[in-house]
């Protein structure tokens, strides 16, 4: 049997790396939501609402880095592909810091995402090299939990810094965090991946994997309703900034009424490893999104009637949280049931269903954020036809695996 490679960092030391590795993703999104009216009123005055494509530019960069950066650390080593990711990010921090157009901040978006990519992507293969068993569960629970915290404190910590430095010095403190991440990386970690375990670099197999996946009824229909749960994601992600700001005058104290819903909605993932054993990840998701329609259409309902404006709010922030929520109760489960038929190429398909779901959510959320125009319409509307498409696609899917069972 061979023994598992070592380290020198304490395990304190490991996760919180790990955690800040994992952690680049989130705080590179919700920091920048403060941000969106400033950048909108000084790069794009004649429509304010294209600043949303900086998020789903970021993602849309970060599915297709998804893609490639687990084979190439497989192929040349898990610290090299996180320092190249990291130097691309920086780069493109600085471009973006220094744009004095709209489009060069989302080009330089599009790469800080592909650079990101690395971290994402590579931290949990370094916990797979170094832990097995019930330590490496161990270990990514906590990760996991730190994780969980950041976006509730980065919209704060985005604000914080526009007060102090101005939009443009959000892209400085990414440019720091990520030198930071890489350096701490580079001087206290070895490498973790031997040569001897090294895989080549073969795109034929990628190709035959995504085919192989594509292919499979549950894969494919997994990677669907992950599309649509990720896409309902980034649509409410790209428009709450201007709900709160616009439609109920709270702009102001956005960030503190984020942090609130991400800590709520936190427990999802807590409530899903206590009840998913039981009921199993099928049902789990398809109950998350018979709730999320109903949900849904009743927020679209009451945005017909004038309701006091307090009552309005709250009950927005109420949905807020229920779609963050589902993402707790909806994501994992949809990945496990992806991979669980494909053990054999379990690092391929991590890096496939996470590339398809990813850019083809960015894809949808994109221009269903751009349809804002001072009212609840385009967000609960949009979300609500997601939701009920995922729905219809869960119950596809018990009826072609109970044809399976049958045949």
């Amino acid at each position: 049997m061979t023994a598992m490679p070592s380290h020198n960092m304490s395990k304190t030391e490991f996760i919180s790396l790990v955690a800040m590795m994992m952690a680049t993703i989130a705080f590179s999104i919700d920091a920048m939501l403060p941000a969106l009216p400033e950048i909108g009123a000084q790069l794009s005055p004649g429509d304010v609402n294209r600043a949303q494509l900086i998020l789903t530019s970021f993602v849309l960069g970060m599915g297709v880095g998804t893609f490639f950066t687990g084979p190439l650390s497989d192929a040349f080593g898990r610290k090299p592909v996180i320092i190249v990711g990291a130097v691309i990010y920086i780069a493109s921090s600085a471009v973006a810091w220094a744009s004095s157009s709209l489009e060069l901040v989302l080009i330089a978006r599009v790469t800080m995402g592909l650079g990101a990519a690395g971290p994402r992507v590579v931290a949990l293969a370094i916990v797979r090299d170094l832990y097995s068993g019930r330590e490496m569960a161990r270990m990514m629970s906590i990760a996991m939990m730190i994780f969980t915290l950041v976006p509730a404190f980065a919209p704060m910590l985005g604000q914080g810094i526009i007060v102090f430095a101005g939009w443009r010095g959000i892209f400085v403190a990414f440019a720091v965090f990520a030198l930071i991440m890489s350096l701490w990386m580079q001087i206290r970690l070895s490498e973790p991946l031997a040569a001897e375990n090294r895989r080549p670099f073969r795109m034929p197999l990628m190709l035959s994997a995504v085919k192989e996946m594509i292919q499979h009824p549950t894969v494919r229909l997994s990677i669907v309703v992950q599309t649509f749960c990720l896409a309902m994601l980034f649509t409410m992600l790209t428009m709450v900034q201007q709900v709160y700001d616009i439609i109920f005058d709270r702009g102001d104290s956005f960030p503190f009424w984020f942090g609130f819903v991400a800590l709520m909605s936190g427990s999802a993932s807590v409530l899903n490893a206590a009840v998913v054993v039981r009921v199993g990840m099928r049902r789990m998701v398809t109950w998350s999104l018979a709730l999320q329609i109903l949900f849904s259409a009743v927020m679209l309902t009451l945005d017909g009637f004038s309701l006091p404006a307090g009552l309005a709010f709250g009950l927005f922030v109420a949905w807020q949280t229920s779609v963050f929520f589902m993402a707790g109760t909806t994501l994992g489960n949809l990945n496990a049931m992806a991979m669980e038929p494909m053990g054999h190429i379990a690092g391929m398909a991590a890096s496939v269903i996470g590339a398809i779901s990813t850019v083809l959510a960015a894809v949808i959320a994109g221009p269903i954020g751009l349809l804002f125009n001072g009212s609840l319409l385009p967000i609960t509307l949009g979300i609500l036809i997601m939701a009920t498409l995922a729905y219809l696609v869960m119950l596809h899917m018990a009826r072609v695996e109970a044809r399976f069972l049958t045949d």
